[in-house]
């Protein structure tokens, strides 16, 4: 790559004086890719390969800076940062350890980096998955023109509105799926409805939908005395951050959601 034509280029022309000065640029080059400020010599498989870098270490503010993510992520509290941090360490978590790049294509202030997909059980031969850059003031960032004016228009709010999206979309998923799970439930307990304590031990929940710093939402069910019936409530563990709308489901499907200031619906 960049890296190795350079090495190349020192062995052929052999002049001492050149080889220092390259040796120092290429030096301090390395070291603005390491503190994670976009330098405007990087490639965009520079950028790319220390993104996901960046990543991977956790470095999460200095990812998203690389990206047309910034200015959603420079003006967010320490507190919000926080909140995302979940998400964002989910997203770590796909990253393999060595990234990979194919090779990469530039036109005008467009470029597209291919990355090496690792080889899974659903993708049994080598492939590639593009990475969109654009060239801004001399820096290539990752993401398109369009979808930076978006993120430029909301801020902020962009990562904090997006999460929200996704929680409140996790919950009504979780609420739609537990009607099936009630019913196998009751199959294996005479007819009785299990709490949410009851299903996790039965193996037909994870742990996770009782923690309100993975959910967002504080989760509950409530069961009848006879067991025969229950109600479901979910309310944002911050309103306004995790969540906006409060759910209420019954045994029979039923679901309601409103935005009702973060508290329960009855």
């Amino acid at each position: 790559m960049v890296g190795s034509n350079k090495w190349q280029l020192f062995g052929q022309r052999r002049i001492y004086l050149i080889a220092v000065v390259l040796v120092f640029v290429f030096a301090m080059g390395r070291g603005l890719i390491a503190s994670g400020q976009n330098s405007p010599t990087r490639s965009p498989s520079d950028v790319v390969r220390e993104f996901y870098k960046a990543m991977r270490e956790h470095r999460f503010k200095d990812a998203w800076s690389m990206t047309i993510y910034k200015p959603a992520v420079e003006a967010l509290t320490a507190q919000e940062m926080e909140e995302l941090r979940v998400d964002f360490e989910e997203k770590a978590a796909k990253i393999p350890e060595q990234v990979e790049i194919m090779g990469e294509q530039i036109s005008a202030n467009t470029a597209t980096v291919f990355v090496k997909v690792p080889v899974t059980e659903s993708t049994p031969q080598i492939t590639s998955e593009p990475v969109t850059l654009v060239n801004s003031a001399g820096v290539w960032i990752i993401g398109s023109e369009a979808d930076q004016a978006e993120v430029k228009k909301k801020g902020r709010r962009f990562f904090l509105d997006a999460l929200i999206d996704e929680h409140q979309s996790d919950i009504e998923d979780l609420l739609k799926r537990l009607v099936a799970v009630e019913a196998v439930y009751a199959q294996q307990h005479n007819g009785a409805f299990g709490d949410l304590p009851a299903l996790i031990k039965a193996g037909l929940m994870s742990d996770e939908v009782g923690d309100p710093k993975v959910m967002g939402y504080t989760f509950r069910i409530t069961i009848s005395k006879d067991g025969k019936s229950y109600v479901s409530t979910a309310e944002p563990a911050r309103y306004g951050h995790t969540g906006k709308l409060s759910f209420w489901m019954d045994q029979t499907g039923n679901i309601k959601k409103e935005d009702n200031g973060g508290k329960p619906i009855k």
